[in-house]
């Protein structure tokens, strides 16, 4: 496990997300997540991350232990639990992610508190990669998707100008067939998401995504070099009075209206749309 990276950052706390999960018909488990509003960042910064993140390096200026270092861009999106991320397959232009490809990822949730407890060793296939949203989940021979991950994302305005991103993620988790593997596979799926797991998992992304406030806009500026990125304590633009305000998930309305759309589903898959455009229009 990579030492931690202590940028010195405010991590924002999960009482600034909003989510919520249901079991539908078919015994599917289906969650979703509204973060907080994401300031100064732009959903082409998000686009542009998720294209490229895996690919990238960053040297660490001024970071304690990794002074002068270059390392992944994907240590910089959690401070202690990720390790290693990379595209593989029927890649983009200069190796970006594109829909059909794939995506490698090993992190852990939580790791200071659960240490391995909670590990994460997949290849996902990459579904949607687009400027409204990311979708990436696992097909098994039989049974189709198993699991499916779709963040959508939108810029938020005010008086014309861009102050933020809306940032809205659904999991789906289990088969909707009904036969008695099928069964099976959603019970044993189903155990292992244990109120531990969804209290590692919910803390982990929610410090994944509000990170994006202190270091995707840097980066984001120096994208026309991606061979000398990098990132010291000064230039995080979040102040400490930005850090200290207190937060909520955006869109709760919306958050209820998936939960409901969801627990009322028989193929939960169907109602995510996970390969169409952003549910936030």
């Amino acid at each position: 496990m990579p030492k931690e990276r202590k940028f010195e950052w405010a991590l924002k706390p999960t009482s600034s997300v909003s989510w919520g999960q249901v079991k539908n018909k078919s015994g599917q488990i289906c969650v979703v997540l509204e973060h907080s509003l994401l300031r100064g960042v732009t959903s082409d910064m998000i686009a542009w991350w998720f294209r490229n993140f895996a690919n990238l390096k960053v040297t660490l200026e001024d970071v304690e232990g990794y002074e002068g270092e270059k390392v992944p861009a994907y240590w910089l999106w959690h401070p202690s639990d990720h390790i290693n991320a990379q595209f593989v397959g029927k890649l983009g232009e200069n190796g970006t992610a594109r829909a059909g490809a794939k995506i490698r990822i090993k992190e852990t949730m939580q790791y200071n508190k659960y240490g391995f407890q909670f590990p994460v060793n997949q290849e996902l296939e990459i579904f949607y990669c687009e400027k409204d949203g990311w979708g990436m989940g696992k097909r098994i021979p039989f049974f189709g998707k198993m699991i499916f991950l779709r963040i959508s994302y939108k810029d938020v305005y005010e008086d014309g100008k861009i102050i933020g991103v809306h940032y809205h993620y659904e999991v789906v988790a289990g088969t909707n067939k009904q036969n008695i593997m099928a069964k099976a596979i959603n019970k044993k799926l189903v155990g292992g998401f244990t109120a531990e797991f969804w209290e590692a998992w919910i803390t982990h992304n929610t410090i994944e995504v509000g990170v994006f406030e202190n270091f995707l806009p840097v980066l984001y500026s120096q994208r026309n070099d991606l061979n000398s990125l990098s990132y010291s304590k000064n230039m995080n633009p979040i102040t400490q009075g930005m850090a200290l305000q207190e937060q909520k998930g955006y869109d709760q309305n919306l958050l209820e209206e998936r939960l409901k759309g969801y627990e009322l589903s028989t193929n939960a898959f169907e109602y995510q749309q996970g390969a169409m455009k952003s549910i936030l229009g």
